[in-house]
């Protein structure tokens, strides 16, 4: 038996080792520059009553982080959910935004963030009167680069089954809507 745990170790070793040099050797090896109001790939998506642009993908991290630009042009936001994998970090650039986290509600401004750990429902609504404007990261990215891209398409000329089309989609992309929107003033 301890032969055999002898033998086993330098194996699981040697491939842990190259499993861990594939994974870095899929990430990007350079830096790059996003000029602003531009998207990292020139796919700026219109969904949710905003504007998303990618600032940094997926494929630049090998899965670790994705980071959106949003800019709000409508008061409110999406229903109340949850990730199972990811941890999503709001940061507001402009405008005034009600946020939910857990049972917690705050109010950010410009320069202010807040932290939605995975498995913790949230939500977010614009609430100021002119255009908002955030950074939103997941971490690890996950597959919200096709959530965004997928329901673009499904955001246009809403449809009557867009309720039960966004939950399919959410689903589909690790997520969970387990309420409505946020209600302010």
């Amino acid at each position: 038996m301890k032969r055999r745990l002898f033998l086993q170790v330098p194996l699981a070793a040697t491939f842990l080792t190259l499993n861990a040099k594939t994974e870095a050797n899929d990430r990007i090896d350079r830096g790059f520059k996003v000029d602003a109001g531009k998207d990292r790939f020139n796919q700026e998506l219109s969904t949710f009553g905003g504007t998303f642009t990618r600032k940094v993908s997926s494929k630049d991290t090998n899965g670790d982080l994705c980071m959106y630009d949003t800019v709000r042009k409508e008061k409110g936001g999406p229903g109340l959910h949850y990730h199972h994998d990811q941890d999503e970090w709001f940061y507001v650039i402009r405008g005034e935004f009600l946020f939910q986290v857990g049972d917690q509600k705050f109010t950010l401004k410009a320069g202010e963030s807040a932290f939605g750990p995975r498995k913790i429902p949230h939500a977010f609504a614009r609430t100021s009167e002119e255009e908002g404007q955030m950074l939103v990261m997941f971490q690890p990215a996950g597959t919200m680069e096709d959530f965004f891209m997928e329901a673009s398409k499904i955001s246009v000329g809403i449809s009557k089954d867009f309720e039960r089309e966004f939950t399919a989609l959410s689903r589909k992309h690790g997520m969970e809507v387990v309420g409505p929107p946020l209600k302010y003033k």
